[in-house]
């Protein structure tokens, strides 16, 4: 009676363990999947700014150096989110994306200041369709930034909270980063598109 007792006791625990595994393999998943997410509409984002800098070059060709700086931007923030979407778990590269578009959004911010000089270009229909698909995509990037943030949530708390924080330290699983905003002012301010 007593061993029956003992492999019930050690039955039960394998299973608990099993689960908790399953669990955090799944949140971990989960969040993987919200940055997959972010990713299809970050690239989204770096599709149309070419465009809009192209639409741009015809009418402010005294602002080169912003719009070098535009696709300068861009393109360190492409690098920054192939590291991350490669694996959102690691801290650095989620922080390096986070700087790399905290950056973007900065030269774009310029950009829309500068055109603001500009009637001719505010007035333009390429500009105006550019400026209106960047804004909806910026309106997905918050939201799905938004479902990363509590999808890691959940993951974090799964992999700090006992007993399943046993699980987590003898498997490995690593607490992930959350997408925070920038600490310059000047990248904390949403891009103006308004034409």
């Amino acid at each position: 009676m007593g061993w029956i007792i003992f492999f019930g006791l050690i039955a039960l625990v394998v299973f608990w363990a099993i689960g908790a595994y399953n669990r955090l393999v799944n949140l971990r998943n989960r969040f993987k999947n919200a940055f997959a997410q972010i990713d299809v509409q970050l690239k989204r984002r770096y599709d149309l700014i070419p465009n809009l800098v192209e639409t741009a070059k015809a009418y402010m060709k005294h602002e080169r150096e912003t719009l070098e700086a535009v696709i300068k931007a861009r393109n360190t923030a492409v690098s920054a989110n192939a590291a991350a979407a490669a694996d959102p778990a690691s801290p650095a590269a989620i922080q390096g994306l986070m700087a790399a578009e905290g950056a973007l959004t900065g030269a774009l911010g310029r950009l829309f200041a500068l055109a603001e000089a500009y009637p001719d270009l505010k007035a333009n229909q390429n500009m105006m369709q550019l400026s209106e698909e960047l804004t909806g995509t910026e309106n997905k990037i918050s939201f799905a930034r938004q479902a990363f943030n509590d999808a890691v949530m959940s993951y974090n708390t799964a992999v700090e909270q006992f007993p399943s924080n046993v699980i987590a330290n003898f498997f490995s699983f690593k607490l992930a980063e959350l997408l925070q905003a920038t600490e310059s002012p000047e990248e904390k301010k949403a891009v103006k598109v308004q034409f």
